[in-house]
């Protein structure tokens, strides 16, 4: 096994065991290591393509001790980088997950209060029809009630009509009889006495 592989197996191991912590605490300390191991790599990218060739070689000549500490400084910061982005990646599912769930329950508000609506049109609608059924049942009870009334007025007064009439022909009737079986009044002059005491002395 090369130097390496045990190198990587030792900070996977360190990884595997060490407990993931997002708490703000753990942000703060770790926001100083973001991109840092990608600059270690690409300082020591740039020192072995800018290295300068050896003397009759072209073999380039690199300071092997400051690429190995370049290396191992950067396998050191990986966990830490690698921990960071699984909070950013947790941070944002959680976001992700919290929007939805408060968008889902706008909807979910937003359709009760519209059931809400439409019940409430509906019992308006149902009242607002009840109330017309029960103002054209009471003008029609009013207008049947009024015409009994003037048809019982009218027959009860085509009766006492009747009655009347039939009175006033027996009324009639006893007066004539009466006017018959009177006897009839002499005609009574009143002479003046003082005339026929005057005529005597003639």
């Amino acid at each position: 096994m090369s130097y390496d592989d045990n190198y990587d197996d030792q900070y996977e191991d360190q990884y595997d065991e060490e407990e993931y912590d997002d708490s703000d605490a753990y942000v703060r300390t770790t926001n100083g290591y973001v991109g840092d191991a990608e600059t270690l790599l690409r300082r020591a990218v740039d020192i072995i393509a800018t290295a300068p060739t050896m003397p009759l070689s072209s073999s380039p000549r690199i300071d092997r001790d400051e690429i190995i500490e370049l290396l191992e400084e950067c396998l050191h910061r990986l966990p830490e980088e690698m921990r960071h982005a699984r909070w950013m990646i947790k941070e944002r599912q959680e976001f992700v997950a919290k929007t939805r769930r408060e968008a889902d329950e706008l909807l979910e508000a937003a359709r009760v209060q519209a059931e809400r609506m439409v019940q409430r049109t509906e019992v308006v609608r149902a009242a607002e029809q009840r109330a017309r059924q029960m103002s054209e049942a009471a003008d029609a009870d009013a207008r049947r009630l009024r015409h009994e009334t003037e048809d019982f007025l009218d027959q009860r007064l085509a009766s006492f009509e009747i009655l009347l009439d039939k009175l006033n022909r027996t009324v009639q009737a006893g007066r004539s009889r009466l006017n018959i079986g009177a006897p009839q009044e002499e005609e009574f002059v009143d002479e003046d006495p003082s005339m026929g005491f005057f005529d005597q002395d003639r």
